[in-house]
């Protein structure tokens, strides 16, 4: 009886592993450039979180739309997020760059694998950037470069080397660059100087 107990137990524990890991995996986001968010994302938008509560399965943050960068020729009032698999947490009265999708009920949708970051952690040339440059690197793709050799296999590709440096996301190239399509017909990295390098 004990031997039968015990194997159970074993089984609904490897079976209750095996789920997490299934959960776990379906909320995995591969990082993106801050223009490949913009340029994927429905909706891009600046905005003050000003309440918050929970709707049905999901969890709504009233916000303070401050600037529209790309989306629905309307105010968004509302965001939503999942309140359990793959939703985000926002903070009362902080200020955000946020990008999601629109549902076919024209909610705005936000979540783990979205660009979400506050708007004081981007620096001038990401913000000048969400408004002049992003937009026309929309044709480009962004291929990061993990290790060499990386090769460039086609004219509308930049290759994202700030991962060599384990940078990534914190690297020049996704602080400080766009990928934008050129008049000779092929993308680069357009980029403005680190301030902090002047």
């Amino acid at each position: 009886m004990t031997v039968s107990v015990s194997s159970c137990f074993i089984t609904l524990v490897v079976l209750l592993l095996w789920q997490i890991e299934d959960i776990a995996a379906a909320c995995r986001c591969t990082p993106v450039h801050i223009q490949q968010a913009f340029c994927n994302a429905d909706v891009v938008i600046r905005a003050k979180v000003v309440g918050g509560g929970v709707v049905s399965h999901d969890t709504k943050y009233d916000i303070q739309q401050i600037k529209m960068f790309k989306g629905p020729d309307r105010v968004i009032h509302a965001v939503f997020t999942s309140s359990s698999l793959c939703g985000v947490t926002l903070e009362i009265n902080k200020e955000y760059l946020l990008t999601g999708s629109i549902n076919t009920d024209g909610r705005m949708r936000i979540g783990m694998c979205n660009f979400i970051r506050y708007w004081d952690d981007l620096n001038d040339t990401q913000k000048k950037s969400l408004t002049q440059r992003y937009q026309s690197g929309c044709a480009c793709k962004i291929i990061p470069c993990h290790s060499l050799p990386c090769p460039v296999s086609a004219p509308d590709e930049c290759l994202w080397t700030d991962w060599l440096l384990h940078d990534g996301q914190s690297g020049p190239q996704a602080k400080y660059s766009a990928c934008i399509w050129s008049f000779d017909r092929f993308c680069y990295w357009y980029s403005e100087m680190d301030p902090s390098k002047k």
